[in-house]
């Protein structure tokens, strides 16, 4: 196989996994949705969290409520958990890796916020830990994952939505992942400040 067709195979991977997902997942994330507008109009915020390309799709959804998503509206509260490296450095140094989400959220989180807890695995130990943080907070939990939803799956309760998408490749449930967020921030704004003109 040569690079060209390697990469088209890429493409037809991916579209593929967006097709299985497609069939499976818009109720799910209208779910989610919801979910994030009731705590956007009670005064709630979003905390996001992952890690490596997680830690990114956490970054990028915080950054598209907090900023604009495709249209001009007014700010909406979101804070990414992954992004203070002063924070993150002194939490891993002094205590551990796994406390460097649940440690800001205990100090942040307030009931009737949302955690959206990104991890391709589900079995992410400091993003478990940022769960049941959540829980302690009285937040619900929005969880972006894949494969068998792993070990978050089973901390989630009847009030937290799980987002899995039906792949056991890290690419192409990253991929699934960007889309899933911006299906969100699309409803967001929609249900917040009505259709787009």
């Amino acid at each position: 196989m040569n690079p060209a067709e390697r990469i088209e195979e890429l493409f037809t991977s991916s579209i593929e996994t967006k097709q299985l997902a497609r069939d499976v997942l818009p109720k799910v994330i209208e779910a989610a949705g919801e979910s994030i507008v009731a705590s956007l109009l009670n005064e709630g915020k979003v905390l996001s969290c992952g890690n490596g390309g997680s830690a990114g799709d956490a970054q990028h959804f915080s950054s598209e409520l907090l900023n604009r998503f495709e249209r001009e509206r007014p700010s909406l509260p979101a804070i990414a958990l992954s992004t203070d490296t002063s924070t993150l450095t002194s939490i891993a140094n002094d205590y551990s890796y796994n406390e460097v989400f649940s440690k800001q959220i205990r100090a942040l989180g307030r009931e009737g916020d949302i955690l959206l807890a990104v991890s391709t695995s589900g079995n992410s130990a400091n993003v478990i830990q940022a769960i049941q943080a959540a829980h302690d907070r009285k937040m619900k939990v929005v969880a972006l994952t894949g494969r068998d939803g792993g070990n978050m799956a089973s901390l989630l309760t009847a009030e937290d939505i799980e987002i899995r998408v039906p792949s056991k490749s890290t690419a192409r449930i990253q991929e699934v992942h960007l889309l899933v967020i911006h299906c969100l921030c699309d409803y967001i704004d929609n249900a917040l400040f009505g259709p787009a003109h």
